[in-house]
């Protein structure tokens, strides 16, 4: 964060003293860290006491002011909580907003050229992409994890200093209204809308609703922004009339439709893709080395992002050649020999899950789908999970283990190919009896072994691919970690026990 006076704070918040601290004190405190949390709070920082559901940050006064807090914002009386007169205690109507009036002020003094993502699924790889890109020109700041709310989005802002040239900023929305107040926060020069599909389903109460939602950040433009539109979405032309600029450019997988575009895709062994970018400042030739073809859509959009900002054709060819998996995202893993996991725990939603369903069924041999519930989805949530399952099915996946209780619709819909387990633990077990038949030989030719069942175990010799996938509720991520601890080389003792036997 910039250093800058509590006076300066002060102006920006709207805010009164309600101690012995006047405003000429408050001009010689300078404060170079903002704080909601006393677990991570530094000496010198200003606190913010925030309120919610399940806490009231008003109960850690006295502990920030222990931890060194030069002063404290808050919005309720402290009258009977005997506060030392040598700390500045600062009232404002709502702590919530006054954190949000500081990033944002932050943000306009520093005034980086910045980037605003939101959608469905892939706003994070998006993020990440885009990230790569710009750090070829500059210092670049960007959303961490999942600070993409009403409160991490302004955190994200407080993070700026005067050595970053540009901000990417992922906006996340679970209700009307969250990214309207965001993207007035960050005021983007670029936006987008990745796409827009059944997610936080219960907070929009439609798709048609979670489509308005991600609107919002096109409605809060600047009129001299640009909105980048995904020409392949059913809500393209909805969002176009949305739009607070004239300025509006496309982006497309499926077609040549979009102003940025893909031709000639390949896709090789290890799920990744290669293809031509076509763009309105010419062409590149891009490689990725992140998996899934549904990637190829988020790079092109990453180009157009990156390029709106000031980014040229080989910026964008390094950058996304680059640009590295992130964590429980669609990461390829050789968990033994002839067996990948595919981790995609991160989260998951309907889109999210078919994107990955479509790389699962890319690699050749044995498919294996482990898949736990997909949250907030309303009351269709049963009827998009069996989605899932057909959608799996029409794919040729040889066998989904589902974990929890929503997922076994998607489990009932493969049929004899479905299984289902009540947590993440017994769906690692059923794993591996499914799969150990497989890996208890390597030394069959894969082309003389017969289609598998999960009814009738897979042959020897088949390489297995299994997808892991949920919602971070789910807690899927326990089935990726056992599978990387777990001991597959038993299979050949079980093997050569056997042998001994016959013999």
């Amino acid at each position: 964060m910039i250093s800058t006076s509590l006076t300066w704070i002060t102006q920006k918040v709207k805010g009164s003293f309600v101690n012995g601290v006047t405003t000429s004190d408050a001009a010689n405190i300078i404060i170079s860290g903002v704080s909601i949390d006393t677990r991570t709070l530094k000496t010198g920082d200003l606190f913010i006491a925030l309120v919610g559901p399940n806490f009231d940050g008003h109960d850690y006064i006295h502990t920030a002011i222990e931890k060194g807090a030069s002063a404290v914002i808050v919005s309720q009386d402290l009258s009977d909580k005997s506060i030392s007169d040598h700390v500045a205690i600062l009232k404002v109507d709502d702590t919530r907003l006054a954190l949000g009036h500081i990033g944002s002020a932050v943000k306009q003094k520093v005034s980086p050229k910045t980037v605003g993502i939101t959608g469905s699924s892939g706003k994070t790889t998006v993020k990440e992409m885009v990230k790569s890109i710009l750090s070829k020109r500059g210092k670049v700041l960007a959303t961490k994890g999942n600070f993409n709310n009403d409160i991490g989005v302004p955190l994200t802002l407080l993070e700026l200093n005067n050595e970053h040239d540009y901000a990417v900023i992922e906006m996340g929305a679970n209700h009307q209204g969250e990214i309207d107040y965001t993207c007035q926060l960050v005021q983007p020069d670029v936006a987008t809308i990745v796409n827009a599909s059944p997610a936080h389903i219960e907070g929009f109460g439609s798709l048609f609703g979670v489509a308005r939602a991600k609107s919002e950040i096109i409605k809060g433009l600047k009129p001299e922004a640009v909105a980048i539109l995904n020409h392949d979405s059913q809500f393209y032309d909805f969002w176009q009339g949305t739009s607070a600029t004239q300025q509006i450019l496309s982006f497309s997988y499926e077609s040549q439709k979009g102003d940025f575009h893909a031709r000639n895709v390949a896709i090789n062994n290890e799920g990744c893709a290669e293809f031509e970018l076509v763009t309105p400042i010419g062409k590149a030739a891009i490689k990725l080395r992140i998996p899934g073809v549904h990637n190829v859509g988020n790079a092109v959009l990453s180009a157009a992002l990156a390029i709106s900002v000031g980014a040229n054709l080989v910026d964008v060819q390094q950058g996304l050649f680059d640009m590295q998996s992130v964590s429980g995202r669609l990461t390829v893993k050789m968990v033994a020999p002839r067996l990948k996991v595919i981790d995609d725990t991160y989260n998951a939603n309907v889109g999210s899950v078919k994107a990955a369903i479509d790389l699962l069924a890319s690699f050749s041999g044995f498919k294996v789908l482990v898949f736990g519930d997909m949250g907030e989805l309303g009351d269709q949530a049963a009827m998009y999970h069996q989605q899932i399952g057909e959608y799996a099915a029409n794919k040729n996946i040889d066998a989904l283990i589902s974990s929890g209780n929503l997922s076994t619709h998607a489990s009932s819909a493969m049929g004899d190919k479905g299984m289902a387990c009540s947590d993440p633990q017994t769906a690692f077990t059923a794993l591996i009896k499914l799969i150990g038949p497989v890996l208890a030989s390597y030394d069959s030719p894969i082309e003389q072994q017969p289609h598998a069942q999960i009814n009738s175990s897979p042959v020897n010799g088949i390489p297995i691919t299994v997808l892991v996938k949920g919602s971070r509720s789910a807690k899927m991520e326990q089935v990726v970690d056992a599978m990387m601890t777990f001991d597959f080389s038993q299979g050949e003792d079980e093997k050569s026990h056997q042998q001994q036997e016959q013999a």
